[in-house]
């Protein structure tokens, strides 16, 4: 097929592309390349996935008429749309950012599958969008009108536009909601990334809520071959495969989502990127910051219904494959 995946020099984007390839898909790859984080860990990962079937464009999605130019001479099959402002903290300080490139993003990217239509248009989320909500662990049917920052309000607001463009336009949809996601080639701005740096360096690490939180950590393997299996898996208005399924009643929309379904505590994720560099890590305790979710729990059983496959990457083995592409690339 011919798949295109915005946000195609980002953690996700890269990984998923470089799959994507390796199965033999031409890939179209969108990025502005914008400087949230070291450009050139980005322009390295388009390094690796230059070659035969592979072309990108230095493009913001929220520029329609840029966004328009590529989709016109692409004409996708398939489009996986990861492009996004990311981050929490930053969102504190630059939420327009986020209405920019979250939610005008996505309106684009809606409009142009509305104008030139597409098997099945999937759409990056996260688990952020449930909030306040203490019902554990997180299903999709629960509610997600409790949102503690302008980042997952942003993420929410592109389901709902989703939604409507699903029951409108009767384009199939999937919203996939992420559950912190880590790896190799990962970003700098998350805890992984800093905490490695800061032990090879023997620096000290902030610890938010005195390291009382809890994530559902997800491999970033895992998460590419949940993408992959539900890239054919459009969604079909009338056809739910369960009563857990979260098809929308009017429309060609689910969301689901992909995560490892075992929380695992922030100071015991310290303790494995301690065992993997071989030392301690200094550690500044500091008070919870504003906009953060205490846990977050992922139920993978509709992934499962729908793909067969669900995440199940430990910790202990996700963290030190992390820290031996971190070495290599950085030379520590």
């Amino acid at each position: 097929m011919r798949v295109l995946v915005t946000g195609s020099a980002g953690f996700i984007g890269f990984h998923l592309c470089r799959r994507l390839l390796a199965e033999g898909h031409e890939v179209v790859g969108v990025d502005n390349l914008v400087a949230y984080y070291d450009v050139a860990l980005k322009h390295a990962r388009l390094a690796q996935l230059a070659g035969p079937g592979f072309t990108n464009h230095v493009q913001d999605v929220a520029d329609m008429a840029g966004l328009r130019a590529v989709m016109q001479a692409g004409r996708p099959e398939v489009v996986v749309h990861l492009a996004a402002q990311a981050g929490v903290r930053y969102a504190l300080e630059h939420p327009d950012v986020y209405v920019s490139a979250n939610m005008v993003g996505s309106f684009n990217l809606l409009e142009l599958c509305r104008e030139m239509p597409v098997r099945h248009l999937l759409m990056a989320s996260t688990s952020s969008v449930y909030g306040a909500n203490m019902a554990v662990p997180f299903l999709e049917t629960h509610a997600t009108d409790t949102p503690l920052n302008i980042y997952s309000a942003s993420k929410r607001s592109a389901e709902l536009m989703g939604h409507c463009y699903a029951h409108l336009w009767n384009q199939p949809i999937t919203a996939f909601r992420f559950f912190t996601v880590y790896g190799p080639w990962g970003r700098p701005d998350m805890a992984l990334f800093k905490f490695t740096a800061a032990a090879l360096k023997g620096e000290t690490i902030d610890v938010y809520n005195h390291g009382h939180m809890a994530r559902d950590f997800t491999f970033i393997d895992d998460l590419v071959e949940a993408i992959t299996r539900l890239i054919p898996l459009a969604p079909e208005r009338g056809k739910p495969v369960g009563a857990g399924d979260s098809l929308s009643p009017v429309a060609p929309f689910r969301v689901v989502n992909i995560g490892n379904g075992a929380p695992v505590g922030l100071l015991d994720f310290i303790t494995e990127i301690e065992r993997a560099v071989g030392r301690p890590i200094a550690r500044n305790d500091m008070d919870l910051q504003a906009g953060e979710v205490l846990r977050t729990w992922a139920d993978a059983a509709l992934l499962e219904a729908l793909t067969g496959y669900r995440p199940a990457t430990p910790v202990s083995q996700g963290v030190p494959q992390f820290v031996a592409w971190f070495r290599a690339h950085y030379g520590l």
